[in-house]
């Protein structure tokens, strides 16, 4: 295989891989990859907003809704840690272009989502990770030392005596081993796997598998996050969510019978279950989502990408109860790290959804996600520029018969994350992966 090396090798190119690749200076060569093209991240589908402290009185609040949504399972200095920089990402995220929606006096307009106590979630429209990735990307293209490889998938990664030394990847070419100092993982969630997920299918946890694979530590991977509502339909693909912020707003649920059943304010997890038990109740695959509380001008400015996609499934949100259902969203878990993005194996670390830092704890709180992203991203960047010069010296060299037969290869990983699934969580296989 050609040998080829970088400084830093960031698989992913969401939120997490962007923010954390222009946080290095230009001294360090990086190399990005995304196993399809570079927008389609689940970052990019992020629709209600990101969480911010709204000033210091407002800590305690965020902290005990942060710790009360996950069940208080959190870990404090995770928490504490997200917090506290939130304001500071704020900053530079409109710094570099991002345009959160501003209200009639000019001010930045917040709203709220289930499990949170104020008003301090900001938006815009409903297509808040398009807008903040797009920037991110933008600013990206114009750093020099990044090259971004598209259609580009990790095999395995390159590891010796628990250091890891780089990656296999695969593209429309073949197979190739790629070396560097530093190797970061931001490959998403496990949507994939998923019959009704919200993420996009390609994202199918391969980090997981492969850390399995190499004995990486993985905290909590049976933690996974069902969102309460999404945009019931029988076709198959994709499910389009439902922004928690429009039950924000003022949206509520309804059964079968129109009758509203449960606080739709309440954490992800809770409202599942709700939603769950009135389907069993009365033998039907949905509930319904009652926007009658929220003005058509509302709907039409705020909400204008979910209007039209439900108009497309024959529901004018407007007027028309919409049909919702529960679908996976979420993996609160993931691969072992710190406040630093510091896996189990040397100079291999990890961000964003594919890392469990504990700060979500066992069911994240709406709108932190993004919020996380940038926070530990940022933080282990600056982690691994403090220690660049402990870096190590390539000591072994993959050979391309070690890669014979990649499909069978990755459909084993698929098998061996869900095997792992069940095996820490039966319950909870059985009723929502092996549906």
């Amino acid at each position: 295989m050609e040998h080829k090396e970088y400084d830093v090798i960031i698989v992913g190119t969401g939120a997490a891989g962007l923010f954390t690749a222009i946080t290095f200076s230009e001294d360090y060569k990086i190399l990005m990859i995304t196993k399809d093209t570079i927008e389609n991240s689940d970052s990019y589908l992020a629709q209600g907003g990101i969480s911010t402290l709204l000033n210091d009185e407002d800590y305690n609040a965020y902290y005990e809704d942060t710790m009360k949504a996950g069940h208080f399972e959190n870990k404090p200095e995770s928490v504490d840690t997200m917090i506290r920089c939130s304001s500071g990402i704020i900053k530079q995220l409109i710094k570099s272009g991002v345009n959160f929606d501003k209200d009639d006096s000019g001010q930045l307009d917040y709203t709220r989502e289930g499990g949170h106590s104020a008003f301090r979630i900001l938006h815009h429209q409903d297509i808040t990770g398009k807008e903040i990735v797009s920037k991110l990307l933008t600013k990206v293209k114009t750093c020099k030392n990044i090259t971004m490889l598209e259609n580009t998938t990790m095999v395995d990664i390159i590891a010796k005596n628990n250091e890891c030394q780089g990656i296999i990847m695969k593209d429309s070419i073949g197979t190739s081993a790629c070396y560097g100092k530093f190797i970061i993982l931001a490959t998403g969630g496990i949507g994939g796997v998923f019959k009704n997920s919200t993420n996009f299918p390609h994202i199918c946890g391969d980090s997981f598998a492969i850390a399995l694979r190499h004995n990486i530590k993985l905290e909590n991977i049976d933690y996974i996050q069902i969102h309460p509502t999404v945009l019931y339909s029988k076709k198959k693909g994709r499910r389009f969510l439902i922004s928690e912020s429009v039950r924000g707003e003022g949206a509520v649920l309804l059964n079968e019978e129109k009758n509203r059943f449960v606080d739709e304010l309440q954490p992800r997890d809770v409202v599942t279950e709700a939603i769950s038990k009135e389907m069993k109740k009365y033998n039907t695959d949905h509930v319904y989502l009652c926007l009658k509380n929220i003005s058509k001008e509302e709907i039409l400015t705020h909400f204008p990408n979910i209007y039209k996609r439900c108009l497309e499934e024959g529901y004018d949100a407007t007027k028309d109860l919409i049909p919702v259902t529960p679908a996976q969203h979420y993996l609160m878990g993931g691969i072992k790290v710190n406040t630093v993005g510091e896996t189990s194996m040397k100079y291999l670390y990890a961000v964003g959804e594919t890392a469990c830092n504990g700060v979500h704890g066992a069911n994240r709180l709406a709108s932190n996600s993004l919020l996380e992203s940038l926070v530990f991203g940022q933080n282990t960047a600056k982690n691994i520029c403090k220690h660049q010069s402990d870096t190590k010296k390539v000591v072994s060299e993959v050979q391309p018969g070690d890669y014979n037969d990649i499909d069978k290869w990755q459909q084993e990983n698929v098998k061996i994350l869900l095997d792992e699934i069940k095996r820490r969580d039966v319950k909870f296989y059985d009723k929502w992966c092996n549906a």
